[in-house]
């Protein structure tokens, strides 16, 4: 313990004269930032810790982000990278509890991750421990089309009656409310997080994701009987379960849908499809319930160490440099990310939608803060769950049917 104990000392102590330390070998990392700019943000930071380890071999493996779901337990058990991405809260957690995460709870001990990362401390913990370190999280709300707001003689609503109010007149104006794409599910529980914690709260939200209360409940059957209000009116897209969510973005850029409840990471390629920031805008999504305090969505993209990692020690620094102030800035930034930072003392990009996020998160979020529908609840309910979220804005008549197949895989999934 000892001898470890004083390697880790002279690892951390640098022997750089600027305070890098040495480090030499193989450091593998496993990316699921596909998209253009993810990967140009990720890459560019993997350079930058690359000048400062030069006896380091840096390689760098990116895989789709659909198809790295699928294959991270297999390449986690056999030939695991030293790095990989994923995702906080209950999305790590089987890995976690399979043994394949490195506990990074050593690093969370140090002054930059204690005090300047200490938000999403909460999000990294399984059991009292942390197992890995975030790089990013962005806001979730509704990004609309200004001008046609303007047209119309719309204001940003705040009250579910303006929002229905609103959508009403965009219906006669013979558009849709909201685009969506249901085809990988996700996107429709987004809505579902929204319309459960605007209606009940922040905590029987996560209750729910945790087995603790009833698909059944009256809580649940009025989430959807407000969520079916604007279905019926004709709010969203037909065959919505036939898109991706990029494919669903067109909808939005012709102005045959007006809005789109969606992540920061939507701006981008709106902006790439010739909206001008005159044309988009975003709100918070409006209170329901006004008995409850306003939660928000903002998903935190993580790292980890590989439990079977060979390079453990330039792992370890590979996320001390990406949890730092100056890298999270940079790979945040409007043209790289465009999201951001998880470090308190890193600065946010001079972006309209990044400003309006953050001072969202940071000062109107006082329900609290979830990661997001499938990363609050185990893999498979929420599996489950979303295909049911699917099926009812399909068959939003079918409601009693759907929660009841729901509650029956709580039954089976929550034993």
């Amino acid at each position: 313990m000892l001898a470890a104990l004083a390697g880790s000392t002279m690892l951390g102590g640098a022997a750089f004269a600027d305070g890098h330390a040495k480090l030499s070998g193989d450091l593998k990392i496993f990316l699921d930032t596909s998209n253009p700019a993810p990967r140009a943000a990720m890459e560019g930071a993997i350079g930058r810790f690359g000048e400062k380890h030069p006896d380091l071999n840096i390689e760098t493996t990116v895989i789709d982000r659909e198809a790295y779901k699928t294959q991270i337990r297999n390449f986690l058990t056999a030939d695991a990278p030293d790095v990989a991405t994923w995702y906080a809260a209950n999305r790590m957690r089987p890995y976690v509890e399979a043994g394949l995460f490195e506990d990074v709870s050593d690093l969370w001990e140090e002054d930059m991750f204690k005090e300047d990362l200490a938000s999403t401390k909460g999000a990294m913990t399984i059991d009292g421990k942390q197992w890995g370190v975030p790089y990013t999280y962005y806001q979730w709300g509704v990004y609309y089309r200004e001008d046609i707001f303007k047209e119309l003689g719309l204001t940003e609503p705040t009250t579910w009656e303006e929002e229905k109010a609103n959508c009403a007149k965009i219906v006669e104006s013979g558009r849709a409310c909201y685009t969506i794409g249901t085809k990988f599910l996700w996107t429709a529980g987004g809505w579902f997080d929204y319309m459960n914690m605007r209606t009940n709260g922040f905590d029987f939200h996560m209750q729910l994701l945790q087995g603790d209360a009833s698909w059944e409940s009256d809580e649940v059957k009025a989430t959807f009987a407000n969520w079916k209000e604007l279905i019926d009116m004709g709010g969203f897209i037909a065959n919505h379960q036939t898109y991706s969510w990029q494919e669903a973005l067109p909808f939005m850029v012709n102005g045959e849908a007006v809005a789109y409840l969606m992540g920061n990471f939507a701006v981008a390629p709106l902006r790439e499809a010739g909206l001008s920031d005159d044309q988009i805008d975003f709100y918070q999504f409006p209170s329901i319930n006004p008995d409850v305090a306003l939660a928000e969505d903002a998903p935190t993209d993580t790292f980890h160490i590989p439990a079977n990692a060979k390079n453990k020690d330039a792992a370890r620094e590979f996320l001390r440099h990406m949890a730092s102030a100056e890298e999270q800035t940079i790979i945040n930034a409007g043209d790289a990310l465009g999201q951001l930072p998880v470090n308190a003392k890193a600065s946010v990009d001079d972006d309209e939608f990044l400003n309006q996020g953050f001072a969202m998160l940071s000062s109107n979020s006082p329900g609290g803060v979830a990661q997001f529908f499938d990363r609050d609840a185990p893999a498979e309910m929420a599996k489950v769950a979303m295909e049911g979220f699917q099926e009812f804005m399909v068959k939003p008549d079918q409601v009693d049917s759907i929660l009841s197949k729901l509650e029956r895989a709580r039954g089976r999934i929550y034993k």
